[in-house]
């Protein structure tokens, strides 16, 4: 749609189903309780899914002007089907900020409520329809931004509020991710109370919602329990990568010169039957890893004349690691590359293990 500030605002094509849901829900009721707007009733009903999303705008808006404050890069505001967020970099936030950034948003709706009230006020007596659809809206517009703006203080991810709980979690143990575990499951907690509230509780007091209230219910939970899921998950994996050591989690293994050939290879094989074999170049880089099926393959007549690197797996340039690296970092690092396995080095840049994606990403996951 453009930017703001060098933020790009996209509207993702979702967005025109809940405009579609909004027109074809609220259009017949409008039409009921005001059969004088006739056909325009759904022209209204969309001028409301119109407010919808100026105010959540506005709202995510918020959010990205207080980040770019404190200098945060701010990538993208998107507003889809379950309303909108805000992309940016959080790597330079303390909980104060945190808080300041999360709570700008719903700021913002309390702050557009208030602006819509005088206009409310003026119109309170309509003497044409045209005055009846200004009130009309203004009541609705004040009303979903208190709405929206209550609901995202909720205090549990992936609402605003939850930034609230992971704040002073965080605050209290000097670790962004406890808090945000906290507040992952705190959001959980808010859904089961959401469900259980407008769902369960009419059953048992012998009422049943209406199929329109149980859709949202249960559309608006799904996206609270995978937003708060992803946020758990995202935790679990940060509080994981300081155990992430190339060291660690390498299998040791030894180098040969990849001009040498199989019969070479075979000799070093006897002196250690089980660590992998890892062929450097002549400026004692890693190029390569013996394959162990191939070098068996190797015809006993043929050892002496084929060349280590017609049985090895090569590895792209640069696919090696410090033993000491660990952490984010290391795995950002091998993310760039395509390999499965990578040569792992000492300080003196000798081969002193293997390291595989497949342990890299167990380790990651818990897995």
């Amino acid at each position: 749609m453009g930017s703001v500030r060098g933020t790009p605002i996209i509207l993702a094509y979702s967005w025109f189903l809940i405009a579609g849901f909004t027109v074809i829900v609220f259009g017949p009721q409008l039409l009921n309780a005001r059969p004088s707007l006739g056909a325009g009733a759904y022209l209204v009903a969309f001028a409301y899914a119109l407010l919808l999303l100026f105010s959540v705008f506005v709202h995510e808006l918020s959010h990205a002007v207080a980040a770019k404050v404190y200098g945060w890069p701010t990538h993208k505001i998107v507003l889809n089907l379950w309303g909108g967020h805000t992309e940016f970099d959080f790597t330079k936030a303390t909980p104060g900020r945190a808080l300041v950034v999360a709570f700008a948003g719903p700021v913002a709706n309390f702050v557009l409520a208030g602006l819509a009230w005088p206009l409310q006020l003026a119109a309170s007596n309509p003497t044409s329809l045209s005055g009846s659809i200004v009130l009309l809206l203004a009541n609705i517009f004040i009303w979903a931004n208190l709405l929206i703006g209550l609901f995202n203080v909720l205090p549990g991810l992936p609402l605003d509020g939850g930034r609230l709980v992971e704040s002073i979690v965080w605050k209290a143990t000097g670790n962004q991710e406890k808090g945000t575990l906290a507040a992952g499951w705190a959001g959980r907690i808010i859904v089961v109370l959401i469900v259980v509230g407008v769902l369960v509780l009419p059953y048992v007091r012998g009422t049943q919602p209406d199929l329109t209230t149980t859709f949202i219910v249960v559309l608006l939970a799904g996206f609270l329990w995978m937003g708060a899921s992803a946020s758990i998950k995202g935790a679990a994996i940060r509080l994981r990568l300081p155990a992430i050591n190339a060291s660690a989690l390498a299998a040791p293994a030894v180098s040969a010169a990849i001009d040498c050939s199989v019969a070479q290879l075979w000799t070093l094989r006897s002196r250690y039957p089980n660590e992998p074999i890892v062929l450097c170049s002549a400026d004692g880089r890693p190029a390569a890893v013996v394959d162990e099926h191939a070098l068996a393959a190797v015809p006993p007549h043929a050892a002496g004349q084929t060349p280590a690197n017609a049985v090895a797996r090569s590895l792209t340039a640069g696919a090696f690691v410090p033993e000491s690296a660990f952490g984010e970092e290391l795995v950002q690092y091998l993310s760039q590359l395509p390999d499965t396995e990578y040569a792992v080095i000492d300080a003196r840049g000798r081969v002193t293990g293997l390291l595989s994606q497949a342990k890299v990403v167990a380790a990651i996951t818990g897995k």
